[in-house]
C-alpha cells in the first residue's frame, strides 16, 4: 500500500467521509493503520473488521470491537481476541477447544478466564504445545493437576505460572515430592544418551544449544528449577537452598531473590561469577555491611549495580560514582535523597557525584540554579534538562560548552524559541540536536525549517503542524518514505492536497 496512504490514514484532521473512503479500498496494512484512529464511529469499526482480519484483531483488543461484528468460523483470530479480552462468548471459547488448527487451541489457552469445561479440556489436547500453553496461565487448581504431567515442558510451564501452589513450585524446584518427569523434548526426538551440539548442522532441528537427556532429563530439569527460582510465588526457603548450586544461571535468581537470610547473601557474595554478585548487588534485601563489602568488589558491573540500591549509604556514593553509567533517571538513592543530602551531594569535590544530583528533575530551585553554574561539562550536561532554568541560564550553559550540552538543553521542557533557533543555527555536526528541536512544543518555524535539511530529523519535523501548507506539499514527493507518510499524517496539510492523494 503506497505510504502517502498510510500516513493519510492516521492524519488526525481527515473528515468522515474521507476515512470511508480509505477503509473501502483498505489492504490489511492500510486497515491496521486506519485501526489506530481514535475517532472511528461504529459503523466504521465494523466496516473495517470486515475488510480485514489484523485490524479486527487491534480493535478487538482496543475494546472497540463486539461479537456481534465477528464471525468466528470466518475471523477465528478476532474472536479469540475477544475472548482473550473477557468479551467473547463462552460458546466460542467451547468452539475453539475443539478446533481443528493447533495454533487457534493454543492461542485459547492463553486466554484468561475461561470455563471450567474448556480448560480441562485443553489440558487433555493431544497436542504439547497446547497443554504447555495452558500451564503457564492455568489458574491454582489445574496448575496443580499439571505439576504432575509427566512432560518436563508442562512442568517446565507450571514453574513459571505465579498462580501454582507454592508447596508445588518447591516440589517442581527440588525434584521432592513429585514423581520424574517421563519425558522431554530431547528425547522426544532422539535416542539417549544425546548431547545437543552447539553448532548444530542440521537446519531443521528445533533443539536448543545445550540440550542433553541421559535418561533424567537434565537440561529440561534445569529449565524447570531456573523457572521456579525466578518465580516470585516459590518459597523463599525453597529459593535459599540453591545458593550453593553449582549452575551460576540457578544461582544468579537466587541472588536477586529478595527476603531471604543474610548468611545466604553472604556466601553469594564470595561467588566466583561476576553476574552472580551483579544481580546480588541490586538486591535490595542486601544489608549494610555486604554492601560495603561488595564496594571492593573487584569486578566494575558489580559496583555498578551496587550503586542503584535504594539504601546505599551516601558516604559509598561518592566512591561508586566512576562506576555508574547515568541513565535518564537518577539513582535510586539520589531520588529518595532529602535536601541537606541533596545540598552536601552537590557540593561534592567529584563532579560524577554532582552530576547524579543534576540528573534529578524537582531540585530545588537555589540548588539548580548553583548547578547551572558548575564548570564540568557533564555536570552541565545533566542539568541542561531541567525544568526552571531561564533563557538566559540556558544560553550561557550553551555559551560554555556549546555541543557538548546542546542535545540536552534542547530537550528542557522550558526552552524557548530563542534558544531553540540559536541551537538550530550553531548544530553543526551536532546533528542529534536537531531531531529534539523537531519535536519540541516551542520550536519556532525557522528551527523547524533547518531540522528539514537534516536527514533523521526531517521525518519528525514533517509531522509538525506549524509547517506551511505548501512546504508539507512538496514533502509528499520527498523520496524518503518516512518523511513523505509524515506529510500525508500531518493534520495541516491542505485539503486539496488531502483529496488528490486518494484514488
Amino acid at each position: 500500500m503506497d505510504r502517502l496512504l498510510l500516513g493519510l490514514a492516521v492524519n488526525p484532521a481527515l473528515p468522515s467521509h474521507l476515512v470511508d473512503r480509505l477503509i473501502g479500498i483498505a489492504d490489511d496494512d492500510l486497515a491496521r493503520e486506519l485501526a489506530e484512529r481514535a475517532d472511528l464511529n461504529r459503523a466504521q469499526v465494523r466496516a473495517l473488521a470486515a475488510r480485514s482480519e489484523g485490524a479486527a484483531v487491534r480493535l478487538a483488543h482496543d475494546g472497540r470491537l463486539r461479537p456481534s461484528d465477528v464471525d468466528p468460523a470466518a475471523q477465528p483470530l478476532a474472536a479469540l481476541a475477544l475472548i482473550d479480552t473477557g468479551a467473547g462468548p463462552p460458546e466460542w471459547a467451547r468452539h475453539f477447544a475443539a478446533a481443528p488448527l493447533v495454533r487457534h487451541r493454543e492461542k485459547l489457552a492463553e486466554c484468561p478466564g475461561l470455563p471450567q469445561d474448556v480448560a480441562r479440556r485443553l489440558a487433555d489436547d493431544p497436542d504439547l504445545a497446547v497443554v504447555t500453553e495452558l500451564a503457564l496461565w492455568a489458574p491454582a487448581r489445574l496448575a496443580a493437576e499439571l505439576a504432575h504431567h509427566p512432560h518436563a515442558e508442562v512442568r517446565r510451564s507450571v514453574a513459571g505460572n505465579e498462580a501454582t501452589p507454592p508447596h508445588l513450585l518447591t516440589a517442581l524446584l527440588t525434584g521432592e515430592g513429585l514423581p520424574p518427569a517421563r519425558s522431554c523434548r530431547v528425547c522426544d526426538q532422539e535416542r539417549v544418551p544425546f548431547v545437543h551440539p552447539p553448532e548444530c548442522p542440521r537446519t531443521d532441528c528445533a533443539l536448543l544449544s545445550g540440550d542433553a537427556c541421559d535418561g533424567s532429563h537434565q537440561s529440561a530439569v534445569h529449565e524447570v528449577r531456573w523457572q521456579a527460582l525466578h518465580n516470585p510465588a516459590t518459597p523463599a526457603a525453597a529459593v535459599a537452598r540453591f545458593a550453593g548450586h553449582p549452575s551460576a544461571l540457578l544461582r544468579e535468581p537466587v541472588a536477586a531473590r529478595e527476603g531471604l537470610p543474610q548468611p545466604v547473601y553472604a556466601r553469594l557474595a564470595q561467588d566466583p561469577v561476576p553476574m552472580v554478585r551483579t544481580a546480588l548487588a541490586k538486591n535490595p534485601s542486601i544489608d549494610g555491611a555486604l554492601m560495603r563489602e561488595l564496594a571492593q568488589d573487584r569486578d566494575h558491573d558489580v559496583r555498578r549495580s551496587l550503586a542503584h540500591q535504594p539504601r546505599l549509604p551516601l558516604d559509598l556514593l561518592a566512591r561508586l560514582a566512576p562506576s555508574v553509567k547515568p541513565g535518564p533517571v537518577p539513582l535510586p538513592r539520589i531520588a529518595a535523597a532529602t535536601r541537606t543530602e541533596l545540598a552536601a551531594l552537590a557540593s561534592s569535590a567529584e563532579p560524577t557525584v554532582r552530576m547524579l544530583v543534576a540528573l534529578r528533575r524537582d531540585l530545588p530551585d537555589g540548588l539548580r540554579d548553583a548547578l547551572a553554574r558548575d564548570r564540568d561539562a557533564k555536570v552541565l550536561k545533566a542539568i541542561a534538562p531541567h525544568p526552571g532554568l531561564t533563557e538566559a541560564q540556558l544560553l550561557a550553559v550553551i555559551d560554555r560548552h556549546g555541543a557538548r550540552v546542546a542535545v540536552k538543553a534542547a530537550a528542557n521542557p522550558d526552552a524557548t524559541a530563542a534558544v531553540l533557533e540559536r541551537l538550530a543555527r550553531q548544530a553543526g555536526p551536532a546533528r542529534k540536536v536537531l531531531r529534539e528541536i523537531a519535536v519540541h512544543p516551542n520550536a519556532p518555524l525557522p528551527a523547524l525549517l533547518a531540522c528539514l535539511a537534516d536527514p533523521r530529523a526531517r521525518p519528525l519535523a514533517a509531522a509538525r503542524p506549524e509547517l506551511p501548507g505548501a512546504v508539507l506539499v512538496e514533502l509528499l514527493a520527498d523520496e524518503d518514505g518516512r518523511v513523505a507518510a509524515a506529510a500525508a499524517a500531518n493534520p495541516s496539510l491542505p485539503a486539496d492536497a488531502v483529496r488528490a492523494l486518494l484514488p
